[in-house]
């Protein structure tokens, strides 16, 4: 039993998490409800807040097979846990199926995975065990997915679709029939209704759910404890907050989920025609599909309810809800193994790796084309929230928790003041104790310093500054999913760029063409719209070879393809639905040159003259289609001049990729020397190829062709020539990122000279720089993987120098302390293919080759989140920009991922920028870094007014005396809220400094900041506290007397013996209240700091008038008493002399706390200590000046604790430190690593 007690579930996937058997205790059950009763609910709430103890308190282990209820715990570095039901899905009553064969089918794991036909006889021990449970399947439900019993694997497993382990083969032959009523009926059981439900909780569930958060409760018993000690009015203002912050919160979690909602709920129930098995056309909800199912796609096109495979037909699909890419993408039907060559059948389908033939639930279908008599159809293959829109949904529902450093320390500086909140509790009781005060009166006035000192108004002002940066954002166009992420954002120090559309134009100018002719290159030629060159393959090419379609009139697709199109001045044509209804056959698009273009017929001869003449028209048709791949960097089609017997088959794609295609007899010598030279100066090439097609092959065979038998044995036609050019904007942007000390990378699904070439343009890599090629080769023929390195020659140098002298290797500074960091100059460039050796084979090399990759080309879209990942794993901060077309696993990945997408809100991304311009990375680092530094401001802030509070009330209860109801309220609601939310106001400052703020709480800066306040405002608290007494006139309640007439005072001589049972009226009292009034004030000034990184604090108007205006007023009732406030706030008069001390007090108070603030930390500590790395220090890896800072708080702390461990750093600046001792590092050029043989 014990090895079942805890398994795996989700294993290797983001969301694999450990789950343990539990069965209900009624012993357990028992005193757990005794302990409720005597806690008075306390026990329950923190079982509540705790699943784990929730299960364990009330449950006993069980198998994972019998048990009742499952504990999960999540296996990533937050390891939380979740706990669910188990129940049962009962079949008795189901008419389709016999139940006792489907529990066979179910303990034989058939339930749960769909690929494989369902066994009729099963052995002797699985009848057995399905005999005690015929009738139902236990399944428990965990974030929208179900999780069945699999008797197979002895483990709970969520139900798969068709998109795994499923071949392309048996699409074909065992799904494309449709399903029976029955099967259909059994499906549906198991995978319910095919909808992405977000339930928009009720408001009363939502209320119950926010007010039994511990804060909420936290703030239940401080008004309870208030309430009993008379402490009306201030009990009533904190459950006015709290009920204005529940209220505001409540709005915004159910406008977020009403917003979801909506946009999962729109086109959530269509009407869809589904085929069966005998070929019957069968119309129902689109939430009654299953996987298997074959759903015909309108002709007018729809919104794709589902994951679908198409398997006839073609459409055109606006992908834009997933990618953000609004450009409309052709899918073509998945090729059909069965008809083309052998070995192609075991092809496994996957919706990733065939997307040009999947149809994504929430895309709209615009168009369609089909054969006539054949519908457009499609299986389905996933549904519900399995679905790619389902998941995106999913991981919107339930976000990962993010992980940063302000929030961990957060709660650390939480429990400090708590450990502070124990010492005044301790003392309370204590003091208490020696001066006979009552038990009651003991347990609220040491209750009550517990509540005064774990801020009430935390949680709100925290969030103030993130709100108010979300807003600034929204004006510079950016638009934000995930607000905790600003913060984040503010400590990037890396930012990936993708290339095309991102750094350059998004379009490409055809710069022109370079054609191949005997295998010799001709020379360029800039214009193909010409009658030379009319009816050429070359021109044939790039007329047919694309995957442009009209929409409404209007030629649409891939831009490249546009420019390409438009470059020849062809003319488009589509057939209509009449046409092809007419043709028991496909009606091919059709392309053919203006008139203007073909020559005069005026041939040399008569017979010539016919064979000109025969056509009327020249016109090509396109007969199929194989769309282009980011994987295979290539596409084709097969096309047919009007009028030839033969069929031509059509290629382009890489240079490299196509050359490795065509025969190698037809590509020039000199091919590698002339794309090389394009690619060095930047220029986008492509090839072509062409070949012609046996005339065996029919019509209909081409529609089942596989691509692999057509994409073989071509002719290299030539290149065509695209020059994608910067954006204006690229250049600045990117200096102002180094000047930062924000490293760039670029990650392209580009040629790699091409990105070099771009990445030297752009001022990625400047010119002094070196640049080392990692070309990685996987293990062949029994040999080990191996890395060659090549230093690539700048553009100054010339192409053939044999090697690289001496003088050009980069050298090293060793300097006596390895903080000054001297790092030299050099990039490593690699494309995709070598990045996946190097992470696969030479793991150890990973790290350092993180540390200076600059260029990283024709990456596939999952490569470059695992660039992403590996990055982060050296504890770089990662931002990413990119179009979102091919970068959403990226852009989610990184800590702040940016759409450059014109939609409002790209899901994909957890920000948007509505200009397509990297302008949007600066603005998005600056209100980052200003919304950390308001974060800390207030945190720091709020540690003050905890303590100074504290130390007020601590001075104060040593004379059995405290502050006044009206006192507390004053403080809290027109000082401490009126500051924090005007503090939170401060902009970001103008531009991007080299200094980044600190990562957490516990930094050298912060630390000595707060202590050093800490120190001042008790000093100066204690000093008028302890000052007053020494007074001639102390004792004596009618010190006044001298300055002020009889009449006058006697009335606070009334209210003092009036009123003041709980010896609230005492000079004590006052002298406290009016210094640590002014203190809050002087504090919210001290820490209001601009440069670098906010605005000066004279810029945030609010903040400015508000503090002029506290400080006036509490300087007017302390010089001037106006007997109704004094009465109000319960303060007595004291002499004239007194008053000017304590404004001497506050005075050199406010000059000792800025000078140490703005002078002593900000310059001297700053430079001296902080700040000493910050000579010989380089922008590429750099070490940030506040690194150091982090380390020196973290050094104090370990030395004040005692402990003399090593200082943790980023591990990249370890790294760094390491490599300068390197004498292997860099490579060598034309030298080779090899990967480490498996022993």
């Amino acid at each position: 039993m014990d090895r079942e007690e805890r398994k795996t579930i989700n294993q290797g996937q983001e969301d694999e998490m450990e789950i343990y058997g539990y069965n209900l205790s009624r012993w357990k059950l028992a005193i757990v409800s005794l302990g409720v009763i005597c806690t008075g609910g306390f026990l329950l709430l923190l079982l509540y807040w705790m699943p784990e103890w929730r299960v364990k308190a009330t449950c006993i282990r069980a198998a994972i097979r019998d048990c009742e209820v499952v504990l999960l715990r999540t296996t990533d570095e937050f390891k939380m846990w979740f706990c669910a039901k188990i129940r049962f899905l009962s079949l008795e009553s189901h008419p389709f199926v016999n139940p006792k064969s489907i529990a066979n089918k179910i303990s034989n794991g058939h339930a749960v995975h769909l690929t494989e036909n369902p066994a009729e006889d099963t052995s002797h021990e699985m009848n057995k065990y399905s005999q005690t449970q015929s009738q139902q399947i236990r399944y428990f439900t965990h974030h929208s997915v179900k999780y069945f019993w699999n008797d197979t694997i002895h483990n709970f497993d969520f139900l798969k679709g068709l998109d795994e382990g499923v071949s392309c083969t048996s699409i074909y032959e065992k799904h494309s029939a449709g399903l029976t009523k029955g099967m259909h009926a059994y499906r549906k059981l198991l995978y319910g209704i095919n909808e992405i439900a977000v339930k928009v909780p009720s408001v009363f569930k939502l209320l119950i759910k926010e007010v039994l958060n511990p804060f909420y409760i936290f703030q239940l018993f401080s008004v309870i404890l208030w309430s009993t000690d008379e402490y009306y009015y201030y009990a009533l203002a904190i459950v006015i907050m709290s009920i204005v912050s529940i209220i505001s919160s409540l709005y915004s979690i159910r406008k977020q989920y009403v917003m979801l909602h909506d946009m999962v709920a729109t086109h959530s129930t269509v009407r869809v025609s589904v085929c069966r098995v005998n070929e019957e056309i069968e119309e129902i909800f689109s939430t009654d599909l299953v996987p298997g199912d074959v759903m015909v796609i309108p002709l007018n096109g729809t919104v794709m309810p589902c994951d679908a495979v198409l398997i006839n037909g073609t459409c055109i699909v606006n992908e834009s809800m997933l990618t953000g890419e609004s450009v409309p993408v052709t899918k073509t039907n998945l090729p059909n193994p069965s008809v083309d060559i052998k070995g192609m059948g075991e092809e496994l389908y996957s919706p990733e790796t065939h997307k040009r033939h999947t149809l994504f639930c929430g895309t709209t279908v615009i168009q369609t084309r089909f054969y006539t008599g054949e519908l457009v159809k499609a299986i389905v293959v996933r549904t519900g929230f399995s679905t790619s829109k389902g998941q995106l949904v999913r991981s919107i529902l339930y976000p990962k928790p993010t992980d940063f450093k302000l929030y961990r320390d957060a709660y650390l500086f939480l429990l400090c003041l708590v450990a502070v909140a124990g010492i005044g509790f301790i003392y309370t009781i204590v003091n208490s104790i020696l001066n006979e005060v009552e038990v009651g009166e003991i347990i609220i006035e040491s209750l009550d310093i517990i509540t005064i000192t774990v801020p009430p108004a935390l949680p709100a002002a925290m969030t103030a500054g993130i709100v108010y940066a979300q807003r600034r954002l929204k004006k510079v166009g950016i638009f934000c999913i995930s607000p905790q992420r600003i913060n984040i954002c503010g400590q990037l120090n890396l930012v990936c760029f993708d290339k095309t559309g991102t750094l350059t134009e998004d379009g490409l100018d055809l710069w022109g063409i370079q054609r191949v002719e005997n295998t010799r290159f001709l020379l360029p030629e800039e214009n193909v719209c010409n009658e030379l060159l009319v009816k050429s393959q070359f021109v044939a090419c790039m007329a047919t070879c694309h995957s442009l379609t009209k929409i409404e009139g209007v030629l649409s697709g891939d831009p490249l393809d546009l420019k390409m199109f438009e470059a020849i001045g062809w003319i488009l044509e589509e057939a209509t639905e009449e046409e092809t209804a007419l043709h028991n056959r496909i009606m091919p698009t059709v392309v053919r040159p203006p008139k203007q273009l073909l020559p005069e017929s005026t041939p040399v001869g008569n017979q010539e003259m016919e064979l000109f003449e025969l056509p009327a028209v020249y016109e090509i048709g396109i007969v199929r289609q194989f769309p282009f791949s980011s994987a295979l960097q290539r596409m084709s089609v097969v096309a047919r001049v009007l009028g030839d017997k033969k069929m031509d088959a059509y290629m382009k794609g890489a240079p490299e990729v196509i050359a490795s295609l065509c025969k190698p007899e037809t590509v020039p010598v000199e091919f590698e020397k002339v794309l090389e030279d394009y690619t060095k100066q930047g220029f986008r090439v492509i090839a072509l190829a062409h070949r012609k097609l046996e005339s065996k092959l029919t019509w209909h065979k081409v529609q089942n062709i596989s691509r692999d038998a057509i994409e073989n044995n071509m002719d290299f036609m030539g290149l065509i020539i695209m020059q994608n050019k910067l954006k204006q904007e690229t250049p600045a942007v990117l200096e102002d990122l180094h000047k930062a000390n924000i490293r760039t990378v670029m990650v392209t699904g580009d040629n790699m000279l091409t990105a070099v070439s771009v990445a030297r343009d752009c001022g990625m890599i400047l010119p002094q720089d070196k640049i080392i090629i990692a070309e990685a080769l996987p293990p062949k023929d029994g040999k080990v993987a191996k890395i060659n390195w090549h230093y690539a020659d700048s553009l100054t140098q010339s192409g053939n120098s044999p090697a690289v002298d001496t003088e050009a290797i980069p050298i090293k500074l060793v300097h006596d302390s390895l903080e000054d960091l001297q790092i030299t100059r050099y990039h490593f460039a690699m494309n995709g293919k070598s990045f996946s050796v190097i992470l696969e084979h030479f793991q150890d090399l990973v790290p350092k080759l993180m540390l200076h990759g600059t260029v990283f080309a024709r990456m596939a879209p999952d490569q470059k989140t695992q660039l992403i990942e590996a990055l982060q794993n050296v504890d770089y901060f990662v931002g990413m920009c990119g179009d979102g077309a091919n970068d959403c696993g990226a852009l989610k990945r990184a800590h702040g991922g940016i759409s450059l997408s014109e939609l409002e809100a790209s899901v994909a991304s957890p920000f948007t920028s509505k200009t397509p311009s990297i302008s949007c990375v600066p603005n998005l680092i600056r209100e980052g870094r200003a919304a950390l530094m308001t974060s800390f401001c207030v945190f720091k802030f709020m540690a003050l007014y905890s303590i100074i509070q504290y130390f007020s009330v601590t001075l104060l209860y040593s004379i059995l005396s405290n502050l006044g109801d009206f006192q507390f309220l004053f403080i809290d609601l027109a000082i401490i809220l009126v500051v924090v939310f005007t503090m939170s106001l401060s902009p970001a400052w103008k531009e991007l400094v080299a200094q980044r703020p600190p990562s957490g709480l516990i930094s050298g800066a912060l630390l000595f900041s707060v202590l050093s306040q800490i120190i001042i405002c008790i000093g100066f608290q204690s000093l008028g506290f302890f000052w007053v007494k020494q007074q001639p006139w102390y004792p004596y309640s009618d010190a006044c007397n001298a300055a002020r007439s009889l009449f006058q005072n006697s009335s606070h001589v009334d209210n003092e013996t009036e009123l003041d049972a709980r010896n609230i009226q005492n000079y004590e009292n006052t002298t406290v209240f009016f210094i640590s009034s002014f203190q809050y004030l002087i504090v919210a000034v001290a820490f209001s700091k601009g440069k670098p990184f906010r605005q000066p604090c004279y810029k945030n108007y609010f903040f400015v008038i508000s503090v002029i205006i506290l400080f006036v007023f509490i300087l007017l009732i302390m010089l001037h008493p106006v007997a109704s406030v004094d009465q109000v706030l319960q303060i007595v008069c004291v002499p004239y002399e007194w008053r000017i001390s304590m404004l001497i007090i506050v005075l050199i108070n406010a000059f000792v706390s800025l000078l140490v603030e703005s002078f002593f930390l900000d310059t001297v500590l700053w430079k001296v200590v902080f700040n000493r790395d910050k000579q010989g220090e380089y922008r590429f890896t750099t070490q940030p000046p506040q690194e150091s800072v982090d380390r020196w708080g973290k050094c104090c702390l370990s030395w004040a604790l005692g402990c003399r461990k090593k200082t943790p750093k980023a591990k990249y600046m370890y790294l760094a430190q390491e490599l300068l001792v390197d004498p292997e590092w860099p490579p060598k050029p034309q030298t080779t690593t090899e990967a480490k043989a498996l022993g």
